[in-house]
């Protein structure tokens, strides 16, 4: 690195894709941009790669679990998935195991899920429950975590009852999701959030439901299956049929603090990498063919779909989208949509927040994906939800339930994911053998993109200060 030359360094990361850029496609919107989406936060941090290490080694996975996992916030559930006191969730993670668990005055409480005389869990699947009885011996708790009783307690007279309340972590919520962390102290949710809640205040995802969810096992890494999904440009050679309407190399990548980033993915314009297309109507067909949030998986014939329109004369295909989906917006939810920006409506604006919780914004059925380590370094699980805004005055219902897909299970067996199966489905072909070619590579270092790869290795330098002790606990093993 000492021998680059000068004038090539101070240039480093400020090289950006042909075709229009994020700015520009801002400045021709139908509406004008709030600040969030135009206000560019890049920050060059360097180009050394990464070690492979990090992905296959047992050490490392050891050390996420110790110093890193503990003192972060983990998005567990939505508020819709425990609407009802008594409701619960069994949230596992990284050697973990825990009870989130909806309270009569409406709190939610986290707690351990592991009974307290000889280690059993005490559910292993969500439901409802005034008390969790151990169904090993009978030990049982109440729903807010307190000792309720023990059958031959004259056995147990070592054991004093306000010593027996299950350990507890902290509860966060925001915007309808429900967070937790491990270890107490720390930044608080909205700090860790930061700047998301501001940017998420237009989008009020508090009015919104999970209208689908499903997982899956996948044999990589689960930083090299996230981090698949922190980029756009991977588009050109292993999602090609997106690319009459995907802006894929000339998105945007932000990134704030520690522990947030975005990815701005126009849509609605053509790739770069496309030298002639054939048209603004054609943009809107493939659109309609491809695009995996079109109103949420619109069922039935095409007129059905609001995006399948005719482009009018003189009028870009991102323009008539937009105006198409700001009036189906408002008709299918009774909200206002005349402010919302063609970006807000069309665009995949992914954002990520440390370590694994990422949700879409904008004005669509709304993605949102977490990733979770499997039982080693090689396998791990991905979640995906769908989101969508429920009409104005109708009560929040219960979230769907999820659909949990084994390993030697495809995306495609999950019909509700309509053609993000397909797409997913496309991503597995890379994944698996990503994981193989880490434990595989001589050299052992992973090599970064300085622009369209600047949210993974915002991630990465995070996680290292975890690992390091810089953030949450100490430096001892």
């Amino acid at each position: 690195m000492a021998d680059r030359d000068p004038e090539i360094a101070q240039k480093l990361g400020e090289d950006r894709s042909e075709g229009i850029s994020w700015a520009d496609l801002m400045a021709l919107d139908s509406r004008t941009p709030p600040s969030i989406l135009t206000e560019e936060s890049y920050t060059f941090r360097g180009s050394e790669p990464i070690p492979a290490e990090r992905y296959t080694s047992e050490e490392f996975a050891r050390l996420e679990r110790e110093r890193m996992w503990p003192h972060v916030w983990q998005f567990v559930a939505r508020e819709e998935d425990l609407p009802e006191a008594g409701d619960y969730i069994v949230y596992e993670n990284a050697g973990r195991s825990f009870l989130v668990t909806r309270q009569d005055d409406g709190s939610i409480r986290a707690m351990h899920n592991v009974c307290l005389h000889r280690g059993r869990k005490l559910r292993t699947e969500e439901g409802f429950a005034d008390k969790f009885v151990c169904p090993f011996h009978g030990f049982a708790w109440k729903k807010d975590g307190s000792f309720d009783s023990m059958p031959c307690q004259w056995d147990f007279p070592h054991l004093e009852k306000q010593n027996l309340d299950l350990p507890e972590a902290e509860v966060g919520r925001w915007a309808g999701y429900v967070f937790i962390r491990e270890e107490k102290g720390g930044p608080s949710l909205e700090e860790f959030l930061a700047p998301l809640p501001d940017h998420f205040k237009r989008w009020r995802h508090e009015e919104c439901a999970s209208v689908m969810r499903v997982a899956k096992e996948v044999p990589a890494n689960w930083k090299v299956v996230m981090e698949a999904f922190m980029e756009a440009w991977h588009t050109i050679v292993t999602h090609p049929q997106l690319l009459p309407f995907t802006g894929d190399s000339n998105a945007a990548y932000w990134t704030w603090g520690d522990n947030v980033n975005v990815n701005l993915v126009p849509f609605g314009i053509m790739s770069p990498h496309i030298q002639e297309g054939q048209g603004e109507q054609w943009i809107v067909d493939e659109f309609i063919k491809y695009n995996g949030r079109s109103g949420d998986n619109y069922e039935g014939e095409a007129h059905a779909n609001p995006m399948a329109i005719t482009v009018p004369e003189g009028m870009t295909a991102r323009a008539a989208l937009g105006e198409a989906m700001r009036n189906a917006y408002a008709e299918s939810t009774g909200y206002d949509h005349s402010h919302a920006t063609d970006a807000e409506l069309l665009d995949g604006l992914v954002y990520n927040v440390f370590p694994n919780f990422a949700p879409w914004g904008g004005y669509m059925p709304n993605i949102v994906y977490n990733w979770l380590p499997g039982k080693t370094p090689d396998t791990c699980i991905m979640e995906v939800r769908i989101l969508a805004r429920i009409p104005k005055g109708q009560p929040i219902p219960r979230g769907a339930p999820l659909k949990m897909l084994r390993l030697d299970q495809k995306w495609t067996e999950a019909p509700e994911l309509g053609i993000l199966g397909d797409v997913f489905e496309q991503d597995m072909d890379n994944l698996p053998y990503v994981q193989q070619g880490l434990h595989a590579s001589k050299t052992g270092k992973v090599n970064l993109g300085n622009y369209q790869e600047i949210r993974i290795r915002q991630f990465q330098d995070t996680m290292m200060k975890y690992i390091e002790g810089e953030l949450g606990g100490s430096k001892e093993a």
